[in-house]
């Protein structure tokens, strides 16, 4: 079985629509989504009235799914003293969505677990401890395996960092950082996801990197508006450093 994983979309209907064509052309049978479907990019509720169409897809939710469903002071308070461009979409996301869209984010489960052709398979946004904490490329083995102490499926997959890695542990434990579709912080700008092919209990997987119309993303962007749009804008063209 052919699986495709996705994670951190970010509102950017132009990367995902590039991933969603790759897709389909790599012949996958299923989608597994890891969360951060919205904020701070481009079109939330278009991208959010996508995934929801998707009745097929397997999805969890990230942390700024969480943000956007539990919007209020406190959300905003520690946005505005940590990442005051981030509040700024927060906020900004919060006006063009509506109560349909929040309640189908708070309803995502933070992390699953099942099998997959006779692998065992654990879904997270960040980790499987925290939704925001980092797995990034260059980790000592043993910080990875203190992170997923605990856990016992033979595959876990990652996103949050936006930026794609994996780790083959000394528990016969296998961990992948996807990466990100909408907001990839990688040398070049391509959005990223994975392909995971699952047979008899064994998988194999590749990362891929999907070219997209980042331009027009990165208009549409900077047209929303508020204070740092330019900048996130900016991020979609010459992706230099990482936020949540």
């Amino acid at each position: 079985m052919r699986i495709a994983v996705l994670s951190d979309i970010h509102a950017n209907a132009q990367a995902l629509e590039a991933v969603m064509s790759d897709v389909v052309n790599q012949g996958c049978e299923h989608v597994f989504c890891l969360g951060d479907i919205a904020l701070a990019g481009p079109q939330p509720k278009e991208v959010i009235d996508y995934v929801m169409a998707q009745n097929t897809w397997t999805v969890i939710q990230g942390n700024t799914d969480k943000m956007i469903a539990q919007y209020g002071p406190e959300v905003m308070e520690f946005l505005e003293a940590q990442y005051p461009v981030m509040a700024n979409a927060l906020a900004d996301d919060v006006s063009v969505i509506d109560d349909a869209h929040r309640a189908f984010l708070a309803e995502l489960p933070p992390i699953l677990s099942f099998e997959v052709e006779g692998c065992t398979v654990l879904l997270t946004h960040g980790s499987p401890r925290a939704n925001n904490e980092d797995i990034l490329p260059g980790m000592p083995l043993e910080i990875v395996e203190e992170i997923i102490a605990g856990t016992t499926e033979k595959l876990i997959l990652c996103g949050h960092t936006h930026v794609p890695c994996g780790y083959q542990t000394n528990t016969n434990q296998t961990v992948v950082n996807v990466g990100s579709v909408g907001r990839p912080m990688t040398s070049e700008p391509k959005a990223c996801y994975a392909i995971i092919d699952f047979v008899n209990g064994s998988f194999e997987v590749r990362h891929r990197f999907v070219t997209y119309d980042n331009v027009l993303a990165a208009q549409i962007m900077s047209q929303r508006g508020f204070v740092g749009a330019d900048r996130l804008a900016d991020l979609l063209l010459n992706p230099v450093e990482r936020h949540v």
